[in-house]
């Protein structure tokens, strides 16, 4: 029974390396980032979905690449530090910020912070 044990240890160890070492590190530093764009328009209790999506957008759009790279972090850093600095409920902008299956849609040469 302990060889068994033994043997899901190792094979849990194994699937644990795999997967930490198939996503990187985000090469976008959202900890330094000024979010004043989004915490300056979406304040609760309200959230407006017009002003809130276009200022997300505003913010968002420039790191697209980053953030829709599924071997990256960059998604769950950035809504984590929106979520830090803004105090939102988990899943706002997701809920509330939509224009299609896809998302949302970001000009094809947004401006850079």
């Amino acid at each position: 029974m302990e060889r068994n044990w033994l043997l899901s240890y190792l094979a849990i160890l194994i699937v644990t390396a795999a997967v930490s070492t198939s996503i990187s590190a985000c090469p976008i530093k959202f900890e330094f980032l000024n979010y004043t764009i989004i915490t300056s328009e979406r304040k609760g209790p309200k959230y407006p979905a017009n002003r809130c999506c276009a200022a997300f957008k505003k913010f968002a759009c420039p790191y697209a690449k980053q953030i829709n790279d599924l071997t990256t972090d960059c998604a769950s850093t950035m809504f984590s530090y929106i979520n830090l600095y803004g105090k939102y409920p988990p899943g706002l902008f997701a809920a509330e910020c939509r224009e299609g299956k896809q998302g949302l849609k970001c000009p094809k040469s947004a401006p850079t912070h």
